[in-house]
């Protein structure tokens, strides 16, 4: 027998010139691992450098290729030692600034020498600035040689600069120029065929190195047909991910109750208010999964204050009352409180004991509940992330129910439900967000759930009217603020700041704070940002939601918060700076009562178009899935799911929305592989989501 030959694809990253043991780690940070993953891994846009602009036409803030003689080179001495380069080339000149350098940088730019670089102009003091640019010695030979094609940049990591991505990359697509045998296809012919997509080596080829005759604008815009190629295979691939997950959960068998499942007409005809229509076939919905044999994977999207938590606390009855426990678990502890009061208050009737688990607990009373929570006696915990720490041992767990599910990663959320996996069984999850998300976008991102929307607000509840006032109707606002504070009422002020630095913003709140304490010195005035420990924060919520407090100045802290009724105003500083999602969640903390309430967005003028037709859109709806529509629109999904939403897929090609019409094609495309060619789905999953094919667990 000849001697086996290793693919040089899916050779470590290692075998690559230049690949020492730092940078390994570095590319390993980035999920790269082998010479296909670098080539898995893909530019997210192109600089054209394909023509060079002369210095004198530069504009601040925009990139631009420049050629010029050096001037002057020396070192800078101030706050920051720095070097700097003057270069001309006739119609201006331009200052490289250099904060990281060396002596032999110093060299590089003595006097006279040609360079060609490429960076973001913006003004200094006397003339444009360069800040770190990427430069390179041009000889004569070389003055009228410009780039063929558009230079690729990716998603780097620290301490790997572009121009060392680019010298890799070469080598993975010499190798795979060498070898395509070794690039499997994993699409069959009929897929092909049927959606005339290109070659899989030919569209790598495309988007790494495109040649010179390349339609740029199709590049540029993320639709050229090797770009649309990769990404029905990524989309394919999450949704494969997803759909196996879903397999492999229901391949269990669904913890079965002591009877059939409780009826719980008693516990609903108690509670102090009526289920609306879309609560009750929500309701339904999830009964029916109960009964089945299957774990139940069910997402519930509801937006602001439509009843979320009530149907949790039904389903846990009947839960309960069947023999088995349940976990909750909420993304801080105020919620979590704000969980436990509400739910053991509505249980008060009833044999239910519910107990509430958090970092606050002593440890006599942590080992008690641990204990409980470690014997078959049916229960509810309430908990936070406590909740999935190793000690914590359910007994006979039932269900899972995630509330604001974008607040947790991955890990942890599957560490709470293994908790509750036996030999044969998996719990049910139940997981809630109060994020709108269309439809068919969700069916994209959960694929492994089902999904449920409650899309009615109780009655009695009115919906919130919002202004758009400019800063200099501040004085109507304080105004505004002493009136609905004399009927009892209480009022929010949001500090924002486009910089999202911590310190910033507690700066602004606190600054904030003290001029609404001078200008109303009747009002009791409360505070709380992201710099407060999470001790001290609770406590101002917790005296606000009590009442003894009338007026809270806050950060965005209170995006997801305490439930206060009596909250009836709510006053968003520099508002045109916020996504139309996180200002309608902003605006979700009033209107929680049967008072009519008020949402007033300030801002700082002129207004650029965006900011804008957000303003226009928070304006005219209080309908979060109409919000997440123009959001969508607006945006990109990014900002509607939230930064934090670390359960989403992050695509390295594929665009959820630009993308949307592949999405119906993956979908047939998924079912004919999972059914004729179920042996290709792993290799689809790990050739795209390498360490991260576990995502969509939860």
């Amino acid at each position: 027998m000849g001697q086996f030959k290793p693919s040089q694809l899916s050779a470590s990253v290692t075998t690559l010139t230049g690949v020492g043991t730092g940078l390994e780690k570095r590319l390993n940070r980035l999920a790269i691992y082998t010479v296909q993953d670098l080539l898995f891994h893909l530019p997210y846009r192109y600089l054209d450098r394909t023509r060079l602009l002369p210095i004198g036409m530069l504009q601040h803030g925009k990139e631009a290729l420049i050629q010029g003689t050096v001037e002057l080179t020396q070192i800078k001495f101030g706050k920051r030692r720095s070097l700097l380069c003057r270069i001309s080339d006739g119609t201006g000149a331009v200052v490289l600034r250099f904060f990281y350098f060396n002596n032999s940088q110093q060299a590089n730019l003595a006097k006279g020498t040609t360079i060609r670089c490429w960076g973001q102009a913006r003004r200094g003091v006397n003339t444009f600035e360069m800040i770190h640019p990427e430069y390179q010695r041009i000889s004569e030979a070389q003055r009228d040689q410009l780039e063929q094609t558009l230079t690729p940049v990716y998603p780097a990591t620290e301490g790997l600069a572009q121009g060392r991505f680019r010298k890799l990359t070469d080598q993975a697509l010499r190798i795979l120029a060498e070898n395509p045998q070794q690039l499997v296809e994993l699409l069959p012919q009929k897929i092909l065929a049927e959606y005339a997509l290109p070659d899989l080596c030919q569209a790598l080829q495309a988007v790494h190195r495109p040649d010179a005759d390349t339609e740029i604008s199709l590049l540029q815009a993320g639709t050229h047909p090797a770009q649309r190629r990769l990404a029905f295979e990524e989309f394919l691939a999450h949704h494969l991910s997803l759909r196996t997950i879903r397999r492999k959960i229901q391949s269990f068998q669904a913890p079965r109750p002591d009877s059939a499942l409780p009826q719980a007409d008693d516990f609903i005809h108690r509670l102090p208010f009526q289920l609306t229509g879309a609560q009750q076939t929500v309701l339904h919905e999830i009964q029916a999964d109960l009964i089945k044999q299957q774990p139940m994977l069910r997402l519930i999207q509801g937006d602001v204050g439509s009843g979320k938590t009530v149907l949790a606390a039904i389903i846990a009855f009947q839960i309960i009352k069947s023999g088995l426990q349940v976990a909750l678990m909420a993304p801080t502890e105020l919620l979590a409180e704000q969980h436990f009061s509400t739910i053991t208050q509505w249980f008060s009737n009833f044999d239910i004991r519910v107990v509430l688990l958090t970092g606050r607990l002593n440890r006599a009373k942590r080992q008690t509940i641990v204990a409980d929570i470690a014997s078959s006696t049916p229960l509810m915990v309430v908990g936070t992330h406590a909740l999935f720490q190793e000690q914590v041992k359910f007994s006979r767990l039932g269900i899972v129910i995630i509330d604001e599910q974008h607040r947790f990663g991955v890990h942890q959320r599957l560490s709470l439900l293994e908790k509750g996996v036996t030999r044969t069984t998996y719990p049910h999850q139940l997981i809630m967000t109060a994020t709108p998300i269309p439809r068919t976008l969700a069916m994209t991102v959960f694929a492994d759930l089902d999904i449920s929307v409650i899309d009615e607000l109780p009655p009695g509840r009115q919906a919130v009217k919002t202004a758009v006032l400019a800063n200099d109707k501040r004085a109507e606002i304080i105004k505004k603020i002493t009136q609905e504070c004399r009927q009892g009422r209480q009022v929010y002020w949001v500090c924002t700041l486009i910089d999202e630095s911590d310190a910033i913003q507690s700066q602004a709140a606190t600054e904030t704070y003290e001029y609404l304490s001078e200008m109303l010195p009747d009002l009791v005035i409360g505070l709380v940002h992201g710099r407060m420990k999470s001790p001290e924060k609770e406590q101002v919520m917790s005296a606000y939601k009590s009442g003894a407090i009338h007026l809270l100045v806050a950060t965005t802290v209170i995006e997801v918060g305490v439930d206060v009724p009596a909250a009836s105003l709510m006053v968003i500083e520099n508002a045109e700076r916020l996504g139309l999602a996180q200002l309608h969640q902003l605006r979700g903390r009033v209107g929680r009562g049967s008072q009519q309430s008020n949402c007033v967005l300030m801002y700082q003028p002129p207004l650029n178009e965006l900011a804008r037709q957000r303003l226009q859109i928070i304006r005219s709806t209080t309908d979060g899935f109409e919000i997440a529509k123009k959001d969508m629109q607006l945006r990109g999904p990014g900002e509607i799911m939230g930064t934090r939403q670390t359960g989403l897929p992050q695509m390295r090609i594929a665009d959820l929305i630009r993308d949307a019409a592949l999405i119906p094609h993956v979908r047939k495309a998924a079912e004919l592989l999972l059914e004729d060619y179920s042996d290709r789905v792993a290799a689809i999953i790990k050739r795209w989501l390498t360490d991260r094919a576990d995502f969509g667990n939860v």
